[in-house]
């Protein structure tokens, strides 16, 4: 009996020993990282919107973390590369990702043969900014508010179109949604790209478009298309007139671009923690969200935990609407 207790004990020992080892392991593995230049993996090309506001959160963590942060562009399949290359990677903190919700929330419904799910093979990091769309018209439908659009629609269904930058895309889903929360018939015509759509769009060859708040702002702001409403919950600062679609009459109605840092889901979570505490403190410097505004974007931050969560409400909405517009991966 005695020695059945001795051993028990000595288990308890050796495990108690064990995980007072792993919690001081813990900080000296937070301060031993980074050691190294890190990858920030970008799922889009050089020069779009997210490449730009990925390279000055890289340019700002560089300099906050002591150690390089790298951008890397992986295009293809929609962000699918970019994702799976993080994915794959070793959990050490040296492989990040640019994650926005049109890759991690959306395309595991587009895509129905992806050998991974973003939601569960990727550590949520902290939510870094968000791009705001607008609803904007070509100046020669004769249409000067939501309400009025709406109108059109119903008298004549069909008739009106909606351009995007392909199908699946942020700007695609933001006009399904407004055609499912109005209940009314328009038409999407995907481009390559949001360029040639505005380019149409300025020419009166397509009727709107939910385009990003950066890309459309220099058309809005020449006069050569009407903005009606901002698509995200609030008003915008640079176009503070602009109603919410909400506002406009739309209940309900929310879609934006938001990006955030993402690992390879089993990484360390003291670095998980430094990595998140760095960017909570860039996004609460005045001069890190002047720079990315200049950029087109509005600094965020949060927790790992909100950011997983958004992602998820994220994913419900647009397998909703998805399913509703009978969408698939070109």
């Amino acid at each position: 009996m005695r020695s059945t207790r001795s051993r028990l004990s000595r288990r308890a020992l050796l495990a108690g020993a064990g995980a007072i080892a792993a919690a001081l392991a813990a900080p000296a593995l937070a301060q031993a990282w980074p050691a190294r230049p890190i990858k920030l993996a970008v799922p889009f090309a050089a020069g779009g919107g997210t490449d730009v506001l990925a390279r000055v959160l890289a340019q700002a963590l560089s300099e906050k973390l002591g150690q390089q942060v790298v951008v890397e562009n992986r295009v293809g399949a929609a962000g699918n590369i970019a994702m799976e290359s993080v994915i794959r990677a070793a959990p050490d903190g040296y492989s990040l990702l640019m994650g926005t919700n049109g890759a991690v929330a959306v395309n595991r419904h587009l895509y129905a043969n992806l050998s991974f799910d973003p939601l569960r093979d990727l550590m949520p990091v902290a939510l870094t900014f968000r791009i705001e769309h607008m609803m904007a018209v070509t100046n020669a439908l004769p249409a000067h508010s939501v309400a009025d659009v709406v109108a059109l629609a119903k008298a004549e269904p069909g008739k009106l179109f909606f351009g995007s930058g392909g199908v699946g895309s942020m700007i695609h889903l933001a006009g399904e949604l407004f055609r499912a929360k109005a209940g009314i018939n328009i038409v999407h015509v995907p481009y390559r790209g949001g360029g040639p759509a505005m380019i149409d769009l300025v020419a009166g060859r397509i009727s709107m478009m939910f385009d990003s708040l950066p890309s459309a702002a220099p058309q809005v702001k020449a006069g050569q298309v009407r903005a009606l409403a901002i698509c995200g919950p609030q008003r915008h600062a640079l176009f503070p007139e602009l109603p919410t679609m909400i506002e406009a009459g739309i209940p309900g109605y929310s879609a934006g671009t938001f990006g955030g840092l993402f690992a390879p889901r089993d990484t360390p979570a003291p670095i998980v923690a430094q990595l998140n505490a760095a960017v909570k403190d860039l996004v609460e410097s005045a001069a890190f969200r002047e720079q990315l505004g200049r950029a087109g974007g509005d600094a965020k931050w949060s927790a790992p935990t909100q950011l997983a969560e958004m992602m998820t409400q994220e994913s419900a909405l647009w397998e909703q609407i998805i399913r509703q517009a009978g969408i698939t991966a070109p």
